[in-house]
C-alpha cells in the first residue's frame, strides 16, 4: 500500500475522494432540506417524510459493516469505484420513485455504500501522509461533504424548488458517476490485503474502545441532525421567511461545518481527546441556543452557523478509531459512518416525536443539546476506561 500511495499525487487522490464525499453530502443533507417538498408531493406529513431520512441512515448502518467485512480483501481502488456505482444507482432510482414506500426502499439502497466509502476513503487519505497529519488528511476528504452543504445542498434545494424534488437526487447520481471516473484515474492501484478476513475485521467489535468511540458518535452527532432535518420547516413556520432564504441558511450551516471540520482536525492532530470534549461542549451549547434564536432570521443564521461548526467531531473520532482498532481498520473506519448515520436516524426520530407531541419545531434544539451532552458523557467514560486499562497493563508488566 505504501508503494502504491507514493506512486500517485496525494492532492489528486484527495480531490477524487472528496468528490465522492461531495456527492454523498449533497444527497444526505439535501434530502433533509427538500423534506417539505417531497412530503407535499407524496401527500404525507413532515414527520412521516422524515422516515425517508431515517431509511437512508439505516442503509448506512447496515451497509457499512457488511460491505467492510465482505470487501476487506479487495483493492481499495476497486472497492471505492464499486461503492460509487451502487450509490449512483440508488440515487437515480430515488429520483424515479412513484410513491412513498418505493422512495423509502431506494433511500435505504442509496445509504448502503455510504459508510464503507467514507471509511475506505479515510484510510486511503491517511496512508498518504505522516501519522501526525492523519486527522487533517481525513478532514480534507470530509471537506467534500462540508462543501456540499455550502454549494451542493443549496443548488439541489433551488433545483428542487424550481424543477421538482426529484432533480435533487438526479444531480447526485451524476456526481457519483464523476467520482467513479476520478477515482479510477487517480486512486492508488493497490493489490488488496491478502491477510484480511471477515473474522479479523469483526475483531474490532471485541475492542471496548472501538465500541465506546462509535457510541460517542452515534449519540453525540444526533443533536445536529435533530435540528438540521427540520430547519427548513422551522424557517417557514417559526421564522416566517420566504422559501428563497432556505438555501442561504443551509449554505451558512455548510460554512460552519467546513470551518469546524478543518479547525477540529488541526486541533486533533495536537490534542485529540481534548478537542473531542470541546467540540461536544460547543455542540451542546449552540443547540441549546436554537430555540431562543429561531424567531429572527439573523439570530437563526448565527446559531445555525455555530451548530454547523460542531460537525468537526467527525474527523476527530475517525482518527481515534484508527488508533484503537488494531488490524480491523476497514471495519472500524466504515463503522464510524454507520454510527454517524445512526445519529442521523436517531436525531430526526426524536425530533419528530417532540414535534408530533406538540412541543413545536424549536424543541429539536433541546433534544439536540441533550444528545450532545449524552455523547460527551460517553466519551468521558471512554477516556476513563482507556486510562484504567493502561494502568492495569502497566501493573501487569511490573
Amino acid at each position: 500500500m505504501a508503494q502504491a500511495s507514493r506512486a500517485v499525487h496525494p492532492a489528486l487522490v484527495i480531490l477524487a475522494l472528496a468528490m465522492g464525499a461531495f456527492a454523498i453530502g449533497t444527497t444526505e443533507f439535501a434530502a433533509m432540506s427538500l423534506l417539505p417538498f417531497f412530503a407535499s408531493d407524496l401527500r404525507i406529513s413532515e414527520p412521516m417524510a422524515g422516515h425517508a431520512i431515517s431509511a437512508y441512515a439505516l442503509g448506512v448502518v447496515v451497509g457499512a459493516p457488511v460491505i467492510a467485512v465482505l470487501g476487506a480483501r479487495l483493492p481499495r481502488r476497486t472497492l471505492l469505484i464499486g461503492l460509487m456505482a451502487l450509490f449512483a444507482l440508488g440515487n437515480g432510482l430515488s429520483a424515479l420513485s412513484p410513491d412513498y414506500a418505493t422512495l423509502l426502499l431506494f433511500r435505504f439502497l442509496s445509504g448502503l455504500p455510504h459508510g464503507a466509502y467514507f471509511g475506505v476513503a479515510a484510510l486511503v487519505a491517511a496512508s498518504l501522509v505522516p501519522s501526525d497529519r492523519r486527522a487533517l488528511a481525513v478532514a480534507r476528504v470530509m471537506t467534500g461533504l462540508t462543501v456540499a452543504t455550502v454549494i451542493g445542498v443549496p443548488v439541489a434545494n433551488w433545483t428542487g424548488q424550481a424543477l421538482g424534488w426529484r432533480w435533487g437526487f438526479g444531480i447526485v447520481a451524476l456526481l457519483a458517476v464523476i467520482t467513479m471516473t476520478l477515482v479510477a484515474l487517480h486512486a492508488p492501484r493497490d493489490a488488496g490485503d491478502p491477510q484480511a478476513s471477515p473474522m479479523r475485521e469483526l475483531g474490532a467489535f471485541r475492542e471496548p474502545q472501538v465500541l465506546l468511540t462509535l457510541l460517542t458518535g452515534a449519540i453525540g452527532f444526533g443533536g445536529l441532525f435533530a435540528v438540521y432535518t427540520y430547519v427548513a420547516s422551522t424557517m417557514l413556520t417559526v421564522t416566517h421567511v420566504s422559501e428563497r432564504l432556505v438555501p442561504v441558511v443551509l449554505a451558512i450551516f455548510g460554512a460552519g461545518l467546513t470551518i469546524g471540520n478543518l479547525v477540529a482536525a488541526w486541533a486533533a492532530d495536537r490534542a485529540q481527546s481534548r478537542t473531542a470534549i470541546l467540540v461536544l461542549l460547543w455542540s451542546a451549547g449552540s443547540l441549546a441556543l436554537f430555540p431562543l434564536m429561531a424567531g429572527n432570521i439573523w439570530s437563526l443564521s448565527l446559531v445555525i452557523f455555530l451548530i454547523g461548526c460542531g460537525g468537526g467531531l467527525g474527523s476527530v473520532l475517525q482518527t481515534r478509531l484508527m488508533d484503537v482498532a488494531g488490524d480491523a481498520q476497514t471495519l472500524a473506519a466504515a463503522a464510524h459512518h454507520a454510527a454517524f448515520n445512526l445519529a442521523n436516524a436517531l436525531g430526526p426520530w426524536l425530533g419528530g416525536m417532540a414535534i408530533a407531541a406538540g412541543y413545536g419545531l424549536t424543541s429539536t434544539g433541546w433534544i439536540g443539546a441533550g444528545l450532545a451532552l449524552g455523547g460527551l458523557a460517553i466519551f468521558l467514560f471512554t477516556l476513563h476506561q482507556h486510562q484504567r486499562a493502561m494502568r492495569l497493563a502497566a501493573v501487569a508488566c511490573e
